[in-house]
């Protein structure tokens, strides 16, 4: 006879509790994460600002996968359904691209109400928001630069850009109840080496001090910064370097954000969130995961991820990390790479929350390499997805894999025919 949900997990419970840990204290404390999901894997990073033009910053998204939004209302439909199929309750990040509103409006006119609507909508779901300024697919970013940019004009229209997307950041945060993480990131660089490294980074230093001049109120929205290894277009000097963001935001408290694909290729951020953790105010994380560079591919189950789910738990920083993903594959159904990054971000913190930390670090004091090495290794073994499992039900999300057939249903009746009726839009036309 097949056993439940439940009476696996009781069997898992038993399991774990030989080792010291509490299964119901784990799935407590996963209960009160918020994972903030990215809009623009709904859509291949278009937006709706100008969803026609050409997707620059060094930003590809490749695949033609049918069924993407093309309207506010289809993205927040496709939204709705990947979070039911997400245990718990959850975050959207939105890009300034996607408002929502008939008025025409540039990226240095954009105002809260050209938000209202999500930010109804957000409330109506019961889920948070965040934001992030759009410094890209646009005639002013120019040379490659935004905020870098030697040209005053070019600059100016940048900073009142940032200093907008402040404020639409405070508004939705007030509206929500939910504090807004606004995170900036500038895809300045050049493609072949620059004589002139420190200027760039000055203009972008006065440019960003400029924007963040007005003090906002924090319980609203609080700031982070995102830096960039390289990108197309920019593969010999990126201005907003590790290094240079990492000065900025310890000097100017903001929350430093890591992207999991900005760095080199056999970097790992994972390593990097107990030094930051000690220094910083907070930390935004990007979870996403690069192949060969920075290509944002669809979160997994790889080692990774794991780790960073370890280095968060284990050291007790999920009051001081803001987890939110970055990843937009075009190849496969959204809704799928969705509820697939999500979930897999979900587990890797619960089985790092599985795992008996103060013995482990009481081991490691007593120099006990060997017992060290032993139960983590033995842990791999035991039955982590029985209480994930659980979890999912617990929350009435699908357990396994029954999410996918869903979203197969979902692809057949909303997907299907929006593209059916995109098709004929354009051959009237």
């Amino acid at each position: 006879m097949t056993k439940t949900v439940e009476e696996r997990y009781e069997d898992a419970k038993a399991r774990y509790a030989e080792i010291g840990v509490d299964t119901d204290a784990a799935l407590k404390k996963l209960q009160d994460v918020k994972i903030s999901m990215h809009c623009w894997q709904g859509d291949d990073v278009k937006g709706f600002l100008n969803p026609d033009g050409e997707l620059t910053g060094g930003i590809m998204a490749t695949g033609d996968y049918p069924g993407a939004a093309h309207t506010p209302d289809q993205l927040r439909q496709d939204v709705e359904k990947a979070f039911s199929l997400i245990p718990g309750s959850h975050k959207l990040n939105l890009h300034a691209i996607y408002l929502d509103t008939d008025e025409p409006v540039d990226l240095d006119e954009i105002e809260p109400k050209h938000f209202a609507k999500w930010a109804s909508w957000a409330n109506e779901q019961g889920v948070g928001l965040d934001f992030n300024p759009t410094f890209f697919s646009h005639p002013m970013m120019k040379d490659g630069m935004t905020l870098a940019h030697p040209d005053k004009e070019v600059r100016d229209f940048w900073i009142e850009h940032g200093k907008r997307s402040r404020k639409i950041a405070e508004y939705l945060g007030k509206e929500t109840g939910q504090t807004c993480i606004d995170n900036f990131w500038m895809p300045d660089g050049m493609k072949d080496n620059p004589i002139d490294r420190y200027t760039p980074r000055k203009r972008m230093m006065e440019s960003l001090d400029e924007i963040f001049a007005e003090d906002l109120n924090e319980e609203y929205t609080q700031e982070s910064v995102e830096s960039k290894l390289f990108g197309l277009g920019a593969e010999a000097y990126t201005v907003g370097s590790h290094e240079f963001y990492m000065g900025y935001g310890l000097t100017r408290n903001k929350l430093i954000c890591l992207d999991a694909g900005h760095f080199h290729p056999t970097e790992v951020i994972s390593n990097k969130l107990t030094s930051l953790a000690l220094f910083s105010k907070g930390i935004m994380l990007h979870v996403s995961r690069p192949v060969r560079w920075d290509s944002d591919h669809v979160v997994i189950m790889d080692d990774e991820l794991q780790e960073i789910g370890k280095e968060i738990v284990r050291n007790d920083l999920l009051g001081k990390t803001n987890i939110g993903l970055d990843f937009f594959d075009a190849t496969i159904n959204r809704i799928a790479a969705w509820v697939i990054g999500t979930r897999n971000t979900q587990k890797a913190l619960l089985k790092a929350m599985l795992e008996p930390i103060e013995d482990l670090k009481t081991i490691e004091l007593d120099l006990d390499y060997t017992k060290r090495m032993a139960l983590t290794e033995e842990l791999k073994d035991f039955p982590y997805a029985d209480v994930w499992n659980y979890f999912c039900e617990q929350n009435n999300a699908p357990v396994g894999m029954d999410w996918y057939e869903e979203v197969m249903n979902y692809e057949r009746d909303i997907l299907s025919g929006r593209m059916l009726r995109l098709s004929a839009t354009i051959h009237c036309y």
